[in-house]
């Protein structure tokens, strides 16, 4: 009831209601009522109103701290749901780097077999005594490196996908 209160003594209808009161409070004398006791009625009535509307006018700040509280902790809960979230990205980021260093490591290895198996396909021309075995031999090595390959390109789709 209160709470109605509070809405509508701040309403349009709060204000021709009082408007209306005045109104025929104060014409009464015209009717031969006592201005005396009219004024002293009128006069209580608005120092009562005005204690009421004191109370309601506190009640109303109270509720607006309690509002304020309540936005002020969801504040807090936010700026700690960023601050996870960007210690969430560091580690993102150190992931990353240790990923793009790994894949560096496999593509030099891969140039080592890359660089093998030239030697190997020059070898293999010099020697073709021996080329059974060095074809065996550079289809073991070509063998390896497509497998590494594949695990090169896997775990560059595996890094696309963490950074989506």
């Amino acid at each position: 009831m209160a709470h109605h209160a509070m809405d509508w003594i701040g309403s349009i209808q709060s204000l021709m209601a009082h408007t209306i009161f005045f109104a025929v409070s104060f014409s009464l004398p015209f009717f031969g009522a006592d201005l005396n006791k009219v004024l002293l009625v009128v006069t209580t009535i608005v120092s009562l109103e005005a204690v009421y509307m004191a109370i309601f006018i506190q009640m109303a700040v109270n509720q607006n701290s309690q509002s304020l509280d309540a936005v002020e902790e969801d504040i807090d809960e936010i700026q700690e749901d960023v601050e996870e979230i960007q210690e969430d990205v560091g580690e993102i980021e150190k992931d990353l780097d240790d990923i793009q260093k790994d894949v560096d490591e496999i593509e030099k290895d891969v140039d080592e077999i890359q660089k093998d198996i030239d030697e190997i396909e020059k070898d293999e021309n010099e020697e073709e005594a021996h080329g059974v075995q060095s074809k065996e031999t550079l289809d073991k090595i070509e063998s390896r490196l497509v497998k590494l390959l594949t695990h090169l390109e896997k775990m560059k789709d595996e890094m696309r996908q963490e950074i989506k």
